[in-house]
């Protein structure tokens, strides 16, 4: 009987309690998560607590150095989305599972445990992406991959690095960018380096180009997705064409027929790289060439066997592409706007390339693209053409090169290709490039590799 007392009395004043708290729910709530500290005081404890990272979450302001760049504005996210882990989902349980779920989140991201003040979890040595320490963080386990990619072009971007020395006049080489002026630099990060990441922007995150922020509840995806991470940031062109989004194109037959995603081409290793430099992607050692897969083809037809030597793949097997125009720098919008088109051009990297004309595309700079950034003029600009030697991702084995608009293929091959001449009417000759489709400041850049007096005399120009 005691006993029973007892519990009557302790549960009449649990009662009395609960009624007290339930008169201000404000204090309730902050009555709660008190009584569950416990549950938020750690980093995973309060990254896997939505209401308490959206409590807390900063309120973010517009930055004026967001940058476009050639992607266009990114996707938004909320920071406490960008962050969360959702226990509920099966790739958070995958994250678990791995060795990197089983991490202490110090190890990898420094800060303080086991506390629930943010502030103080995010200070001393606190990194927000530890993939921007790679050698420290990544490549303490991964040593082999981290001294094959830490030099690639998706980590430096020395691709764009390098057209920005050469036409401000400094040359080419790793060491090139850092002697820019400060500005100049600075325009560069905030308009094109997002579109370069780190190890996690391919492997954890979305890249800042796709929004920015975990993926799949911080799961290490051994091979980056497609859409979210690959074409996130190749999007104007690479994904734009793959996929068939252009009005009047199809997708890219290799997807649509096959099924293949980036990497069925572009291996793990040629992504990371071999370790050395290169200003260039056509330079790369591990690239992927058409031939790698098609081995039977230079001599199955007439044609191949005409011109597999002398013109790239993508002279009779791609569609029309997107042409991005000059740059978005500063925010002011292109100088000449996204457009689809198809160019033949004589081969502008022949060094590199042995074919005599190739597909090109007009690429994203004006002499005065950085004027906001205080330079007016680039003082080497002509120093490389503008339309850039291209290879669409497009592909399809009937083009208006190889097969008229119903698709039926043409008895020879000069028919949808060669320049004719018929009475008044000239045709095919919107496929090449000639100086009179370049503007005033882009002639003298281009003026080795159009097509003006280089034509045979048979086609009658």
């Amino acid at each position: 009987m005691k006993n029973i007392l007892t519990y009557l009395l302790v549960a009449f004043s649990f009662i009395i309690i609960l009624s007290a708290c339930a008169e201000d729910k404000d204090e309730l709530v902050v009555q709660s998560i008190t009584a569950n500290d416990r549950a938020v005081n750690s980093c995973e404890g309060c990254h896997t607590n939505y209401d308490v990272l959206k409590d807390i979450a900063e309120p973010e302001e517009p930055s004026e150095d967001a940058g476009h760049g050639c992607g266009g504005d990114a996707p938004y996210y909320e920071p406490y989305d960008r962050v969360f882990l959702s226990t509920q989902s099966s790739d958070y349980s995958e994250f678990k599972a791995d060795i990197h779920g089983r991490l202490q989140c110090t190890y990898c991201h420094g800060g303080v445990d086991g506390t629930a003040d943010k502030e103080l979890a995010h200070s001393e040595d606190f990194l927000q992406k530890p993939s921007t320490k790679a050698d420290e963080k990544c490549g303490v386990c991964h040593s082999d991959i981290y001294e094959r990619s830490h030099n690639n072009l998706h980590a430096n971007g020395w691709g764009q690095k390098s057209m920005l020395t050469l036409r401000y006049g400094l040359g080419t080489g790793p060491d090139k960018f850092d002697q820019l002026p400060d500005d100049l630099k600075h325009a560069y990060d905030v308009n094109c380096a997002k579109c370069h990441g780190t190890c996690g922007d391919c492997h954890i995150n979305r890249p800042p180009a796709g929004g920015g922020g975990l993926y799949k509840s911080h799961k290490f995806n051994k091979a980056p997705d497609m859409r979210d991470n690959c074409t996130a940031c190749h999007s104007s062109r690479g994904g734009h064409a793959y996929f068939g989004l252009a009005a009047g194109t199809k997708p890219d037959v290799h997807y649509a027929e096959h099924g293949f995603e980036c990497i069925n081409c572009h291996s793990g290793d040629e992504l990371h790289g071999d370790g050395q430099y290169v200003d260039q992607r056509y330079k790369l050692s591990l690239k992927p060439e058409c031939v790698d897969c098609h081995t039977d083809v230079a001599g199955s037809n007439e044609y191949h066997s005409a011109h597999m030597s002398s013109l790239n793949c993508n002279t009779c097997h791609s569609q029309d592409y997107n042409n991005c125009g000059s740059c978005h720098i500063g925010a002011e919008g292109a100088r000449v706007a996204s457009h689809l088109k198809f160019k033949i051009a004589l081969n502008p990297i022949p060094d590199i390339k042995p074919y005599k004309m190739a597909t090109v595309r007009q690429s994203l700079m004006a002499p005065d693209s950085w004027d906001v950034y205080g330079i007016d003029n680039m003082p080497n600009f002509d120093v490389r053409p503008t339309y850039k030697y291209a290879t669409p991702h497009n592909i399809q084995r009937w083009t208006l090169r190889t097969a008229d608009e119903d698709g039926n293929a043409y008895e020879t091959c000069y028919y949808g290709c060669h320049i004719r001449v018929e009475g008044d009417t000239v045709y095919n000759k919107e496929f090449y490039l000639f100086e009179s489709d370049l503007q005033d400041w882009e002639i003298e850049a281009n003026k080795g590799i159009v097509v003006d007096g280089k034509l045979p005399s048979s086609w009658g120009l």
